[in-house]
């Protein structure tokens, strides 16, 4: 059986399957990326709940893991030369799943780092963006009176879907014909945008010509509805 006992969080966390790959997460639209890309590609693992609410990323295991204190993390008892890898960072984690499998990213070397840019465009504006624009219109920062911060993130959240919009024209997913790990990265986010923070008038979303329906269809795989609900919430 492998041994995972050298990681101070599986003390916290033990793992009932050492053998599998072992996810820690909370179905948040980072945390959704990891467990979307695991249901689609097949892999076993085992989900354990992190309780952000608790201040459970904060505690000394899990910092063990990930020092920055953020969901999700990984760890995989078969890395790079069968040996254990823990992993943070879910761009980081969509690639390692992707080039370890096989699956959800092009072989080809350009159209490879063509899917690599979507990923990394989610990574570095899509999820920031979103992420301000949902904390000025439905958290804490709605009681600001001074409306342009707001304003700020509400353009620039609707400026960046029009990116996306125009990159799906023609297209049935971010790469064409075939789903991958761009796709992957971004429904967790424009669906949390529309849905979860009420957003969904303020970027006049229903007016772009192709983002809904690639949400629509990406929102309809089997494995996207599972994905979305894992780790379980207590």
């Amino acid at each position: 059986m492998t041994d995972l006992s050298a990681f101070p969080i599986t003390k916290r966390w033990p793992a009932q399957h050492p053998d599998r790959l072992q996810l820690y997460s909370l179905p948040t639209p980072n945390g959704v990326k990891v467990s979307i890309a695991l249901e689609e590609i097949g892999l076993p693992y085992e989900p354990h709940l992190i309780e952000i609410g608790k201040d459970e990323t904060w505690t000394p295991e899990f910092l063990s893991l990930n020092p920055n204190g953020k969901i999700p993390a990984i760890l995989d008892p078969d890395g790079p030369g069968g040996k254990p890898l823990a992993l943070f960072e879910s761009g980081a984690i969509l690639l390692y799943l992707a080039e370890k499998t096989g699956k959800l990213l092009p072989t080809d070397p350009a159209l490879r780092y063509e899917t690599i840019q979507w990923v990394f465009f989610q990574m570095a504006a899509v999820g920031p963006m979103f992420g301000q624009l949902g904390y000025f219109h439905k958290f804490a920062g709605r009681e600001i009176e001074d409306k342009r911060p707001l304003e700020r993130y509400r353009a620039e959240s609707k400026r960046l879907l029009g990116v996306l919009d125009k990159r799906l024209e023609g297209r049935e997913w971010i790469m064409g014909a075939d789903y991958t790990i761009a796709d992957i990265s971004l429904l967790g986010w424009v669906r949390n945008l529309v849905g979860f923070y009420g957003a969904r008038e303020l970027v006049e979303f229903d007016a772009l010509a192709n983002v809904p329906a690639w949400l629509e269809r990406g929102l309809a795989r089997p494995a996207v509805q599972r994905g979305l609900d894992i780790p379980k919430r207590s």
